[in-house]
């Protein structure tokens, strides 16, 4: 009876999530585009649900919600459902689209999406070799050796986006940042714009004229075809006439020029508002955001450095680690052990939250970058595979900011691991992509005054 009660929660919370993923799906992805293969929606919806099921669970071993023996039911069917999809069938339905969307192929899509999901798994197997993921007392399509290769993509592409986010977030909150931009630098850029756009209108206007007399001379009409008439426009032209093509390059340059002048001026006046924004009380706020952000910053940058020359990976979660320093330094009576839980799970949540909050906003964004009608439903799929192996790492990792006693199933459904891997790795990664970025990010904040002066 109560594992049919347990259950009934874990179905009742997973429809609700799919109707969430059914939602942003239908409101955000797709909002400008007209739904015509449902079973792309399916797939987004099943996988977002899964995914939040997944934190759910994490969030009931620390409550204690539900039987020990039914968490470990649905953690262990949850990872199989997630793996399914992650594995066999996002995979096959991004190679049916693609092979759909080319005519020759259109006849045989079937054959050539099987052709491949096939490569596909056979680069996804060969993943595993070059690092310790590799468990001989397993089955080859087990859950051990799928969510360890599946961990390696996940964690890689966490690293990249908390790489760049740990950089790009102070530097885009703190009013430091923000270049000086005035009025009179505004004037000046619009001025050269609407220079240009005159000489764009003057010589069209010529060229108009032109062809206009060459028409009423007849010119139009016995002007030499092929490569020797090309030949002859560009280097001749008729007494009184224009030479068209000459005329029609430089249209193309000034027309480049405005285009480049515009997307300049469309900046200035962002900045502008953004230093306006920053006066605010809300953007003062966010100045100190930027702040903290930017010792969290260094501070997450010199301890990957840390972990990865001395090796090491932290056996004690940092709550707890920190509140036995405090206790110790302090010298004060205190339950560690009952206040670190609570902590613990407080931490646990607010990561949860703002993992799915920030991985959905990213997305969302990647996809109108990129996105078209042909494109959309194999990009949403792409979108569903990262949702997928992004959520399945979260757990890997979120692991260790767990007390202990809270481990236990989740270590039992995982099975033989190597997590410390996973964290090192994660350093590795987080430390390349976090010093790529200082180096992208200073050399556009450097470019962009330059930029800007330029007459």
């Amino acid at each position: 009876m109560s594992f049919l009660i347990d259950s009934s929660i874990m179905i009742t919370s997973q429809i609700l999530f799919f109707g969430f993923g059914w939602l942003f799906f239908m409101r955000q992805l797709f909002k400008d585009y007209e739904v015509r293969q449902y079973v792309v929606q399916v797939i987004f919806s099943v996988t977002f649900a899964f995914s939040c099921t997944m934190f759910e669970l994490i969030i009931f071993e620390i409550l204690g919600v539900l039987n020990s023996s039914s968490r470990y039911f649905h953690w262990k069917m949850n990872l199989c459902v997630i793996l399914l999809i992650l594995v066999f069938m996002v995979p096959f339905y991004i190679g049916y689209f693609i092979v759909s969307n080319i005519q020759l192929l259109h006849k045989q899509r079937l054959l050539f999406s099987c052709v491949l999901w096939l490569t596909f798994m056979y680069f996804f197997w060969k993943l595993g070799d070059p690092f310790p993921i590799l468990s001989p007392k397993h089955g080859i399509l087990s859950i051990e050796q799928l969510i360890s290769r599946v961990g390696v993509i996940g964690v890689t592409l966490m690293a990249l986006l908390s790489g760049f986010g740990a950089v790009n977030c102070p530097y885009t909150y703190m009013s430091y940042f923000l270049r000086n931009v005035t009025d009179t630098d505004i004037l000046a850029l619009e001025r050269r714009l609407l220079q240009t756009m005159d000489m764009i209108i003057s010589k069209k206007k010529r060229m108009a004229v032109a062809r206009r007399t060459m028409f009423q001379r007849g010119e139009v009409q016995n002007k030499p075809s092929g490569l020797w008439g090309m030949l002859k426009s560009v280097t001749a032209s008729a007494p009184g006439s224009e030479n068209l093509t000459l005329i029609q390059q430089e249209v193309d340059a000034l027309e480049e020029l405005s285009r480049q002048l515009f997307l300049e001026t469309a900046d200035l006046y962002a900045t502008k508002e953004r230093i306006e924004y920053s006066k605010t009380f809300k953007g003062k706020y966010f100045n100190f955001l930027g702040y903290f952000f930017s010792i969290y910053c260094v501070w997450k940058i010199f301890m990957a450095t840390i972990n990865i020359v001395l090796d090491r990976v932290g056996k004690t979660d940092p709550v707890t680690r920190g509140i036995e320093i405090t206790v110790n330094y302090l010298g004060i009576q205190f339950d560690v052990k009952f206040w670190s839980q609570h902590i613990s799970f407080i931490l646990v949540g607010i990561i949860i939250v703002t993992s799915i909050r920030g991985l959905l906003i990213t997305l969302t964004k990647f996809f109108y970058a990129i996105s078209s009608s042909k494109s959309s439903n194999v990009i949403v799929l792409l979108l569903a595979q990262i949702m997928g192996m992004y959520f399945v790492s979260s757990v890997l990792l979120i692991r260790m900011s767990m007390p202990p006693e809270y481990r236990t199933i989740i270590t039992e459904v995982l099975g033989e691991l190597q997590f410390n891997f996973y964290h090192r790795w994660f350093d590795v990664i987080f430390l390349v992509s976090a010093l790529s970025s200082i180096l992208f990010l200073y050399l556009a904040h450097k470019q962009a005054p330059e930029k800007h002066m330029a007459p």
